[in-house]
């Protein structure tokens, strides 16, 4: 296409969509003017769009970066189903197509060209690429360049060179999870000092938290999963032989079910992905080695079965639901086991003492998500620096409200016990001076003398360190900036209120250890949520479309995703078009789709029709 083209005339004749959704519409307009950008926006929110459009609104061709070579393929894929002139090169390209692509990108044969970081930077590629007009820069998955991100790639910070080697070309840096510090240093890094930043909602309202206390972790799972047989989802687990362990468990069940970590043969590695990414309904139990640009929409749950390392990671994990915009579900499960085993695994990995620290940091906003008494979903978008003014209604502490503990007494103890220690130690030693443990620490800096010591006896330790973490999960705590593991009183307007006794605050608290052992509770059931467009959609016609739509991508060897996504199925089932021009309005059937696919659909919907 050319620079000549409507942002908004592409968006609807290529990916067959009305309007852009949230900030798209500005960005891409952005993009398109030659300004770059960085693009903070969730997975499933359109962040591809944002470069794609411009890609295809500007002379040239797009470059996008990407680690992730599933993510190229399918992303390769659905482009040119939707007529869009698109291909790869990475280690998974052999020598002959690499060859063609680049007579295409020398022909100016090509809308858009992924490549791998480790390609672009080497081989005299980017010198090759001077010599073609080039479009725009794309780099995806951008918190890969920081050390506060949760997949730090050193490779990564040397695409700083595209600024100084393609000064002209906009770069758009894109990713879904980075908290206000990883942003920093994704500017820094990527130069981006004069490129905007646009912030989309973290929210996945679709995606349904739900968190368990680990009881019988086989039972729950199974409890969990036995209401969503014939769904997609991915379950994850810690170890390889956790992962082995429970593909056979739900084998036995009768769930299709297949294991995926990174011990397996490269080949049987490779063929669970594809039985994922091609066939409806697979479970796939993995490690998390297994995800990472995996686009395909109608993944139903994500379940942790142990808990991730870090509150970045849970989100992109759980992000991998739900990506049509379908109700999905994320499920934990948490004991204390998992806690001790990933600080081991910090202590262990042989990283520096400042990123040990970051990751203990990172570690202690995860447990204080997972131990919350409020609602979830504003704890974790509060990480993301969002602000969430109501409930949600849509996790389990919403859905199924506990016993709250009016806790202001000891809330306030710890915030005072946190200022008279200096605001610069850990939650450990101020939970220490509250029991009045008698620690060298203690005796040392002279605090069995302060008014605080020896005064939160009502609360035994575990209970302290929960009330710990969701008082800084809620703002009334602030680690420190550094990443030292010390804590400060939050801002005056919250702490105060709460310091003079005119605030009550009333959070779940665990039980105390004496009840703990008692306390053997299963899984609440969960309500589901039903989609608008499936109950509106004829059962037997959405199936005669998926089937027709499993054949026909069999036949193409491709993904069932890209040739029609299940949400454009639901509103084709729910809407019955009877002509070309009417099934062009429904979202996701672009012009290219259209053409190759109209009559075909509608000769489906007439079968149906004729035979009900």
């Amino acid at each position: 296409m050319t620079s000549t083209a409507d942002p908004g005339q592409v968006l609807r004749d290529v990916f067959g969509y009305a309007a852009f959704r949230g900030p798209q519409g500005d960005i891409v307009r952005h993009v398109v003017g030659g300004g770059s950008a960085l693009v903070l926006m969730p997975t499933g929110g359109g962040k591809s769009l944002c470069y794609q459009i411009p890609a295809l609104c500007r002379p040239g061709v797009g470059v996008v970066v990407s680690p992730l070579i599933a993510l190229m393929q399918d992303q390769v894929e659905a482009l040119r189903q939707a007529g869009v002139r698109a291909a790869a090169i990475n280690s998974a390209i052999g020598p002959e197509e690499t060859t063609e692509t680049w007579h295409a990108l020398r022909t100016g044969a090509l809308d858009l060209l992924y490549v791998s970081p480790e390609r672009l930077l080497g081989g005299g590629f980017l010198a090759r690429l001077a010599e073609l007009p080039v479009a725009l820069f794309a780099i995806d998955e951008a918190h890969c360049v920081s050390q506060w991100g949760h997949d730090f790639r050193p490779e990564y910070l040397q695409l700083a060179a595209l600024a100084e080697r393609f000064p002209d070309v906009p770069r758009v840096a894109l990713t879904a999870t980075a908290d206000p510090r990883t942003r920093d240093e994704i500017v820094e890094k990527l130069r981006l000092q004069d490129g905007r930043i646009f912030v989309a909602s973290f929210d996945r309202p679709n995606i349904r938290y739900l968190v368990r206390d680990k009881d019988d972790t086989r039972r729950q799972l199974l409890a969990f999963l036995d209401g969503r047989r014939g769904e997609a989802g991915i379950v994850y687990a810690r170890s390889r032989g956790r992962v082995e362990e429970f593909a056979v468990e739900l084998r036995a069940a009768g769930h299709d079910a297949i294991a995926y970590h990174a011990g397996m043969e490269n080949q049987a590695r490779a063929a669970a992905l594809e039985r994922f990414r091609r066939d409806s309904g697979v479970v796939v139990v993995a490690t998390i080695a297994f995800g990472m640009g995996i686009d395909k929409p109608d993944v139903r749950f994500v379940a942790h079965i142990d808990l991730p390392k870090s509150l970045e990671a849970y989100y992109q994990e759980t992000g991998r639901a739900g990506r049509d915009g379908l109700p999905a579900t994320a499920w934990m499960a948490h004991g204390p086991g998992d806690v001790p085993l990933l600080r081991r695994f910090i202590d262990e990995s042989g990283a520096t003492e400042l990123q040990k620290r970051i990751e203990r940091g990172k570690l202690e906003s995860l447990i204080g998500f997972v131990e919350a008494g409020t609602c979830r979903r504003q704890i974790l978008l509060a990480h993301f620096g969002e602000t969430l003014p109501e409930p949600c209604g849509n996790c389990d502490v919403c859905l199924e409200p506990g016993r709250l503990a009016d806790v202001t007494d000891p809330a306030r103890k710890a915030l005072s016990a946190v200022y008279r220690t200096g605001e610069r130690f850990g939650a450990g030693h101020v939970v220490d001076v509250l029991l009045g443990a008698q620690t060298e620490r203690i005796r040392v800096l002279g605090h069995e003398s302060l008014t605080v010591y020896g005064v939160g006896k009502e609360l035994d330790r575990a209970q302290w360190r929960t009330l710990f973490r969701q008082l800084t999960s809620l703002g009334f705590l602030v680690p420190d900036a550094e990443g030292h593991g010390g804590l400060r009183l939050g801002s005056d307007d919250l702490t105060r209120p709460l310091l003079r006794g005119e605030r009550r605050l009333e959070l779940r608290l665990a039980p105390a250890r004496a009840e703990r052992r008692k306390d053997r509770r299963g899984p609440a059931a969960a309500a589901r949520m039903q989609a608008a467009e499936a109950a509106e959609a004829d059962a037997d016609l959405l199936s005669a479309l998926k089937t027709w739509r499993r054949e026909l991508a069999r036949s193409q060897g491709v993904p069932p995703y890209v040739v029609f996504h299940d949400r454009t199925l639901l509103e084709i089932a729910a809407q019955r078009p009877a002509t070309l021009d009417a099934l062009g309005g429904i979202i996701g059937v672009g012009q290219a789709k259209l053409a190759r696919y109209g009559t075909a659909v509608l000769s489906v919907l007439r079968g149906q029709s004729g035979g009900g």
